[in-house]
């Protein structure tokens, strides 16, 4: 009886330090200080850390700083150029040697690939799953490697995990209970604070800080909120300073539980597996929620796939087709405090939770521009190219044109076709380079 007593006053100590501490704070959109006083000392122990590494090997570590940019280096010349010293007006054999120098490029190190493997980080954060190209040791780091994980695993994940169960367990009974009233403006108002207040209390649950620039400029209602892609905690960061409309395909087990429940209380556009594949239905389920100005920004991910935080691939034109005032969203994450990126093909969603709640913090830069229209004259991949340049330059991003896609498909013909008819056009003579020449 006194062990259990003992553990029921710990346990109900526990919650009421969560409580007041964290659950209420987070609730009114306030902080105690404590996140903050926790990420000064985080930043000055990897400073520690980082100069311990540096003055242990120099060398070495700078040797790898400065291949970190690639493992090659790249002729980024257009074909034309490329075989202009290689061969004159006619076909040559020696053209064989431009194409496989090509291939064992991509073989070596393709620029899709690499944007599906976790960011290389400059120094060692103290995290053994990014100690890969950080091999120096010493007793005081180990000392203080040690004393991380005994942080992180036993007083950080039982905090944060059960922070994520209360505010995913508020999500779930609040919407419920507010999808129960009539449509109104109370309704409304109560489903934004439900949303605000469980999102907040999920970020805590990552020990996130978010730092959003030019709040001018948040997405209003009747308009799409597009942003690039890196996590599902994109959805998090961004509902933690505003509500939004998600669309997306139906779940089943927690994930099915929690759709069903936010869209009681709020239009979210969720689809069926069926329904995805017919576009016509859902650019129409979407026109019509766009045409109400009543109703919350739709969030949408064009790219389609998660990206490892240091790109942004091809958006998708569907979401540009509708119509509508697009507002974009640079999201940027500081991968010394942890990895946000979720690369699907090697960890499953309980998994990637894991990884996160024991990494430091989650620590990302949320940048709101200002809204883009259609353009006279622009097409929906026109107008997607030039809303995905814009976020790739405000969130320091590189702009790539591949498909996300290719994260789990082969390349299509038609970019396969594209290089053989341009180097046909050479051989018979309407190329670039015979206009060059002559």
């Amino acid at each position: 009886m006194e062990v259990a007593d003992l553990a029921g006053k710990i346990f109900s100590t526990w919650l009421t330090l969560v409580l007041v501490l964290i659950l209420l704070p987070s609730a009114f959109g306030v902080s105690l200080g404590i996140s903050e006083l926790y990420m000064k000392i985080l930043v000055k122990t990897l400073e520690w850390a980082t100069l311990r590494i540096e003055k242990g090997v120099p060398k070495e570590s700078a040797l790898k700083n400065s291949a970190s940019v690639g493992i090659i280096q790249r002729d980024e010349s257009p074909m034309e150029k490329g075989l202009s010293g290689l061969r004159g007006r006619d076909f040559e054999l020696s053209d064989v040697f431009y194409f496989s120098k090509k291939g064992l490029e991509a073989i070596v190190e393709d620029e899709v690939t690499q944007r599906f493997s976790s960011e290389e980080l400059v120094s060692w954060n103290l995290l053994t799953r990014t100690n890969i190209n950080f091999q120096y040791i010493s007793p005081r780091l180990t000392v203080v490697w040690v004393l991380g994980v005994i942080v992180r695993y036993c007083v950080l994940l039982p905090l944060r995990v059960t922070l994520a169960f209360i505010g995913i367990s508020l999500l779930v009974i609040g919407t419920t209970l507010v999808g129960q009233l009539s449509d109104g403006s109370l309704k409304n108002w109560l489903s934004e604070l439900v949303h605000l207040t469980c999102c907040r209390i999920c970020v805590r649950a990552l020990s996130g800080t978010i730092h959003y620039h030019n709040k001018q400029h948040r997405p209003q209602k009747g308009g799409i909120c597009v942003a690039n892609h890196t996590s599902p905690i994109d959805v998090l960061i961004l509902t933690t300073d505003g509500c939004y409309a998600m669309v997306g395909q139906v779940h089943g087990g927690l994930m099915g539980i929690i759709q069903r429940a936010m869209v009681k209380a709020c239009p979210h556009v969720w689809f069926e597996r069926s329904e995805m594949k017919d576009r016509h239905l859902v650019t129409k389920r979407l026109k019509e929620h766009i045409a109400d100005k009543k109703k919350l920004p739709i969030l949408i991910f064009p790219e389609g796939t998660c990206i490892n935080n240091t790109s942004v691939m091809m958006f998708k034109k569907g979401s540009f087709e509708i119509g509508g005032t697009i507002h974009p969203v640079a999201i940027k994450y500081n991968p010394q405090f942890g990895d946000a990126f979720w690369n699907s093909s090697k960890y499953n969603m309980v998994s990637y939770l894991l990884r996160i709640m024991t990494s430091w913090a989650i620590v990302c830069d949320v940048w709101y521009m200002p809204s883009m229209t259609r353009e006279e004259g622009e097409d929906a991949v026109q107008f997607a190219n030039r809303v995905k340049s814009a976020i790739a330059v405000q969130g320091g991003l590189t702009e790539l044109p591949w498909d996300g896609g290719l994260k789990r498909a082969k390349v299509k013909d038609t970019f396969k076709e594209e290089q053989q008819k341009n180097y046909s056009k050479m051989i018979v003579g309407n190329g670039s380079l015979n206009s060059q020449l002559n």
